[in-house]
């Protein structure tokens, strides 16, 4: 791939992937301080600004190396919110409510670029088609880390998610796998991008994700008037 293409590829996925990881986790942190958890806005985490979000291996260069291999999903993290959940008003109810708030956050960023998408179609300028691009992105992004973070392991969202819905004792024991959780991630990634490599005869991540994923788009593409 010559430098051009690099720059033109990463020109169309730049904005979605950055607001799509900086977003998901500021509605963690407005979620958060609505619930009674002062700790993200004492640090200046309760807003939609990118910067305060980023991180630069997680938000820059891991999306753009996985777009650059040519990775079936786009992946990557923002700097976590912290946040203490012995201050939440109702600890057990309000981590589910924060760690949802992500991916809830995802999805109205997806439905908002399917609407744009009749703003500028059909293009009518390299302008236009490049926008056009960006949102076409956007939706895909957000969709693909909406259903990502909803997997049911630790520290992902749908883990905490499943950490408030399950009984005690069950909670706190299945919430203590969340220090093996980075570790499985990380290697079903590595072995979803280099699955052909391996001689696997599908992408493990794939096969768990994508379902959902279009289920997801034809979803929004229903609600927003756009045919696939």
């Amino acid at each position: 791939m010559d430098l051009a293409l690099i720059g033109q590829v990463l020109s169309v996925w730049f904005l979605p992937v950055i607001i799509a990881i900086t977003f998901h986790e500021a509605a963690h942190a407005w979620v958060a301080d609505y619930c009674g958890d002062s700790t993200a806005r004492l640090l200046g985490r309760v807003t939609f600004n990118p910067i305060k979000h980023i991180d630069p291996f997680g938000t820059l260069l891991l999306p753009s190396l996985l777009v650059l291999v040519g990775s079936p999903f786009i992946f990557g993290f923002a700097k976590p919110v912290p946040v203490n959940f012995n201050r939440l008003n109702k600890p057990k109810r309000d981590m589910a409510l924060v760690a949802i708030a992500g991916p809830a956050i995802n999805l109205i960023l997806a439905i908002g670029a399917a609407l744009s998408l009749h703003l500028v179609f059909p293009p009518s300028s390299d302008l236009a088609a490049w926008i056009y691009e960006n949102l076409q992105n956007a939706v895909m992004a957000n969709v693909v880390f909406a259903v990502f973070n909803m997997l049911p392991i630790p520290p992902l969202d749908g883990g905490r998610v499943l950490t408030g819905l399950l009984p005690r004792p069950l909670d706190w024991r299945f919430a203590s796998l969340e220090r093996y959780g980075f570790l499985i991630l990380l290697g079903l990634i590595l072995v979803s991008v280099f699955a052909s490599d391996l001689g696997l005869p599908f992408s493990p991540l794939e096969a768990i994700l994508w379902p959902p994923i279009e289920a997801l788009i034809d979803v929004i593409a229903a609600l927003t008037g756009l045919g696939r």
